[in-house]
C-alpha cells in the first residue's frame, strides 16, 4: 500500500441552500478531519453563493499545490467541482464527493469507504471522465461528466425519478409520466446513417437515478472505456418496456468504447450529470473517455 497522501489544503464545497443538508455535513466533515489530521494547515469551508460558483471555486483552490477539493453535494454540484479542477490544469489535485441533495448517483456507485476515514487513510486512486465537445470549432469549449451524458428519454427520466421519489414501484410510476412528454430525435451518426433514436445515454457508471440499471458490464473507472446505450426509435409501448426494464431488473450487457461522434439535426438538449444542456442543429457532438482524467478519493 502506498503512503497516505497528505494535503496542504483541503476546500470543501458546499451549497448553503440544500435540501440535502450540505451545510451541517460540510461542518461535521470539517470537524472530523481536523480532529483525525491533526496540523493540516488549511481546511476551509466554502459556500457557493450562485449556479456555477463551484466552478470557480473548485478552479481557485485547485490553483493551490496539494491541494484536496471536496464536492458536498448532488451529481451537479460535484460536475462543476470536477470541470473548475480541469479548467484549472492541476496535476496533483485530488477530488472527492460527499452525498447531499436529490442524486447522488456517482458517490453511490462508486464510493469505497467513508469520507472522512478516505481522506485519513489518504489512498488516492485515479478515475477516468467523459468529455463532450460541441461544434468542430478547435477553440469549441470541452465538457466534463464524471458519471454519464444521456440524450432523449432515459435521463429524462432519470433526473424525474431524483424528485424524491423511493421505491421500484413509484420509479415505474415516474416512467410513465415522463413517456407521455417524449418525442423522438434524429442523429447523423459518424458511420453516414441517419438514425432515429429514443434515448442515448454514455455511461461512466453502472447505474443512475438509484433503480435504473443502464449495464451489467463489469467496467472499471480507469478502463478508458464507456458504455453505449442507445434506445433506436420504436412502438412506444416497446420503448415503455424498456424503460421499465431499465428501472427494475436492468438492461443487461452494452458496448463499450473509447469515443463516440455523431451530428445533431435538430437543437438537442441532454443531460450531463444531471445538468441541462443544449447542441446547436447541424451541430458535430463528440464524447471521448479521458483515461485516468482525475485524482479521487473516497
Amino acid at each position: 500500500m502506498d503512503a497516505p497522501r497528505r494535503f496542504d489544503t483541503i476546500s470543501v464545497i458546499f451549497n448553503p441552500n440544500s435540501t440535502g443538508e450540505a451545510p451541517r455535513l460540510a461542518a461535521t466533515l470539517r470537524d472530523q478531519l481536523e480532529e483525525g489530521l491533526p496540523g493540516t494547515p488549511d481546511i476551509r469551508l466554502l459556500p457557493t453563493q450562485h449556479a456555477g460558483h463551484a466552478v470557480d471555486l473548485a478552479r481557485e483552490a485547485a490553483g493551490t499545490p496539494n491541494a484536496l477539493v471536496v464536492s458536498v453535494s448532488g451529481d451537479g454540484g460535484y460536475n462543476e467541482v470536477v470541470n473548475g479542477v480541469m479548467a484549472a490544469g492541476s496535476s496533483d489535485t485530488v477530488c472527492a464527493v460527499m452525498a447531499a441533495g436529490n442524486a447522488n448517483d456517482h458517490q453511490r456507485t462508486s464510493s469505497t469507504t467513508r469520507l472522512d476515514r478516505a481522506i485519513i487513510e489518504g489512498q488516492v486512486r485515479r478515475m477516468d471522465l467523459l468529455r463532450i465537445t460541441v461544434g468542430d470549432d478547435p477553440e469549441a469549449q470541452a465538457i466534463y461528466a464524471h458519471s454519464y451524458i444521456g440524450f432523449g428519454l432515459t435521463p429524462v427520466v432519470a433526473i424525474d425519478m431524483e424528485k424524491g421519489n423511493k421505491g421500484a414501484l413509484k420509479e415505474m410510476v415516474s416512467v410513465v409520466r415522463t413517456f407521455s412528454r417524449f418525442e423522438p430525435f434524429r442523429i447523423d451518426d459518424s458511420d453516414g446513417v441517419r438514425r432515429e433514436i429514443d434515448s442515448l445515454v454514455f455511461a461512466n457508471i453502472p447505474q443512475m437515478a438509484k433503480y435504473a440499471t443502464l449495464s451489467e458490464a463489469q467496467e472499471r473507472p480507469d478502463d478508458g472505456m464507456f458504455e453505449v446505450i442507445l434506445f433506436p426509435h420504436t412502438a412506444k409501448w416497446r420503448v415503455l418496456l424498456k424503460a421499465v426494464r431499465a428501472a427494475t431488473t436492468g438492461l443487461g450487457d452494452q458496448p463499450s468504447v473509447r469515443s463516440y461522434e455523431f451530428t445533431t439535426i435538430d437543437p438537442l438538449p441532454y443531460q450531463l450529470d444531471g445538468e441541462v444542456r443544449s447542441a446547436p442543429a447541424g451541430t458535430t457532438v463528440r464524447v471521448e473517455s479521458v483515461p485516468s482524467a482525475l485524482h479521487v478519493l473516497g
